[in-house]
């Protein structure tokens, strides 16, 4: 634990504590959530009210719970106090994903489909998945596939070109 009072900015001993804290997440059952919820609002508590990485970390820790109503809001708060980077990224997709199993798959698109020409980085194939299941969730399976089918081809060790293709195929209109 860190001596001397509160945490005035995300340090790596935060961070590695965080880090341990959710590779002990599958050590609680389904019941104790409220006590691995706990051991993230106590390291939360650490941070300056104001530092947009409490509430993410508060979300994610409700959303993994099954709470993704509670985790919303948190999301949104952590984003709006400017929240970017990785966990801005991470942020923006663990909401949609939340939005879409709340009801509301097109805030979903809206705040991912931005994310397709963000600068590109290992959350990409995280941004697209996420991003198909808002778009099933509306109706636009095939738009949905397509994201998954072209994630998928850069990964497989042959017939990429043809899985594009595919992909493309599947929104664009025949020539």
């Amino acid at each position: 634990m860190c001596e001397g009072g509160p945490v005035t900015t995300i340090d790596a001993d935060w961070d590695k504590r965080v880090t341990a804290a959710w590779a002990t997440f599958d050590d609680y059952a389904e019941a104790q959530g409220a006590d691995f919820r706990a051991v993230i609002d106590a390291l939360v508590a650490e941070l300056p009210a104001d530092n947009p990485v409490g509430p993410f970390e508060r979300a994610c820790a409700w959303d993994s719970t099954g709470h993704s109503d509670r985790a919303v809001p948190l999301y949104q708060e952590a984003l709006a106090r400017g929240l970017d980077g990785y966990r801005g990224r991470r942020a923006k997709i663990q909401l949609s994903s939340s939005l879409r199993n709340t009801g509301q798959p097109e805030e979903g698109v809206k705040l991912l489909t931005p994310e397709l020409v963000a600068p590109s980085d290992e959350l990409d194939d995280a941004v697209r998945a996420t991003l198909a299941l808002c778009l099933a969730s509306l109706g636009r399976e095939r738009e949905g596939l397509a994201l998954v089918l072209g994630a998928l081809a850069a990964h497989l060790p042959r017939y990429q070109r043809s899985m594009a293709n595919y992909a493309r195929d599947l929104v664009e209109p025949e020539a």
